[in-house]
């Protein structure tokens, strides 16, 4: 496969109207460094008929590829699916709604050749609304805490990442996926570059509230054990609890301050039994949870068909 200095990859759904302008400016920004890039647009079965409109776009330039899965599969697995076909020494991945502005792609390569393998594009001037800029915020930081991982809600998928990093990521077999965990994990020299974030063009997000939680559950899930550990430390602090609640009503049955029979061992034993209970499915949870992930081997995305590739 011919190696090309730069891929461009840019999963679509939902920004039809923008593709032309995207492409036209990409062209105009990525000649101002070299010929030698290639765009791939991977189209995650967009409602509204923008696979058409990289049809067009691919029959006038041999370097705009073009990706058609047979289903939506998510934001993600499009990245994933144009990662995995892009031939580039460096590797720029960016929304297809020009939020994420083409010309920047210039600051990107020139701090990467500082010596960084990855760069990230950081929005200090994110241009969205209060609810998606609040649901972001709640979701990153819920997010790292119980993934333990540094997540930021002003850096999402923009960056340019070189072809090493992107092999790294590729080399992860996790069933789910999320492209910024993912960066974080496979670790590399990586810097945060403050860049120009534009309104949204046309069209809305594909995440709303519920979207967004089924998002973090999904990836919690698949990144990190953390929710299951501490269900099992909950499980302790049930059976702790249930001591002292033991020794309490022990004391105040030695005492006489309890006559009804039986009274003191259905007490001690609904608590510990409930304790010991929570403990042990916390732990067959974590090896249940983790077996689950691998079993299933479905592919992560499925293509239908091709342009230029």
């Amino acid at each position: 496969m011919k190696t090309n200095l730069f891929s461009i990859i840019i999963p679509v759904y939902g920004c039809k109207t923008s593709l032309i302008e995207l492409y036209q400016r990409l062209k105009l920004t990525l000649s101002q460094i070299t010929e030698n890039y290639e765009i791939i647009m991977v189209n995650d079965a967009s409602p509204d008929g923008a696979w058409e409109t990289i049809i067009e776009l691919a029959s006038k330039d041999k370097r705009v590829k073009g990706i058609n899965l047979s289903r939506n599969f998510g934001q993600h697995y499009a990245i994933t699916a144009g990662l995995d076909y892009c031939s580039g020494e460096w590797i720029v991945v960016m929304d297809c709604d020009l939020q994420d502005q083409p010309e920047e792609i210039i600051k990107l390569y020139n701090r990467a050749l500082d010596g960084y393998d990855i760069v990230l594009a950081q929005r200090t001037n994110r241009q969205d609304n209060l609810f998606k800029k609040l649901s972001s915020f709640l979701f990153y930081k819920a997010f790292s805490y119980l993934t333990d991982t540094k997540q930021d809600s002003l850096v999402a998928n923009f960056g340019i990442y070189k072809n090493i990093v992107v092999n790294a990521v590729l080399s992860m077999k996790d069933n789910i996926k999320f492209f910024p965990t993912m960066l974080q994990w496979v670790g590399f020299d990586k810097i945060l570059l403050p860049v120009s974030h534009n309104k949204r063009n046309s069209g809305k997000s594909s995440y709303n509230l519920r979207s967004l939680i089924n998002l973090a559950f999904d990836n919690i899930i698949a990144f990190s054990n953390k929710p299951l550990k501490l269900v099992v430390k909950f499980g302790f602090i049930f059976v702790l609890i249930s001591v002292l609640f033991a020794l309490y009503y022990l004391i105040k049955y030695l005492n006489g301050e309890i006559v009804v029979l039986g009274y003191s061992s259905l007490i001690i034993s609904i608590w510990f039994l409930s304790g010991i209970n929570i403990m042990i499915l916390g732990i067959i949870g974590i090896y249940v949870g983790k077996t689950f992930e691998k079993v299933k081997d479905r592919p992560t995305y499925i293509v239908k068909e091709k342009q230029n590739i």
